[in-house]
């Protein structure tokens, strides 16, 4: 499922938080973003549409009904495919080639390789 940035901003709150009221959500969005309750309650419609979050009575209660985990390998797969031509080893070497990794995540990507033989 496709999330665009704007959901994805109503997710985070979603996972962090749990189950919500789409107040909180438009107050805490109005905050962080500087959008109007009705931006926001539509970003929200989005969300219940595309079945990545529902809607409880009383109150309006969102929760999400995909996780973080979901909604990145979604990304991660469409990223793959788009950029990469479904080629997972190239977008590794891209990102390898473009920032310096630390002794600590050198080893981690080590064990991360050894477990997927």
């Amino acid at each position: 499922m496709k999330l665009y940035d704007s959901e994805l901003k109503v997710m985070e709150i979603l996972w962090q938080e749990g189950e919500t009221a789409a107040k909180d959500i438009a107050a805490a969005l109005s905050k962080q973003v500087g959008w109007s309750k009705t931006t926001t309650y539509t970003v929200i419609r989005k969300c219940l549409d595309k079945g990545a979050a529902a809607r409880r009575e009383p109150g309006f209660l969102c929760r999400a009904l995909i996780s973080r985990e979901e909604a990145q390998a979604y990304a991660t797969d469409e990223l793959v495919d788009k950029m990469y031509g479904g080629a997972a080893d190239r977008l590794v070497a891209s990102l390898l080639s473009r920032r310096r990794l630390s002794p600590k995540e050198i080893e981690e990507l080590k064990k991360l390789v050894e477990e997927l033989r």
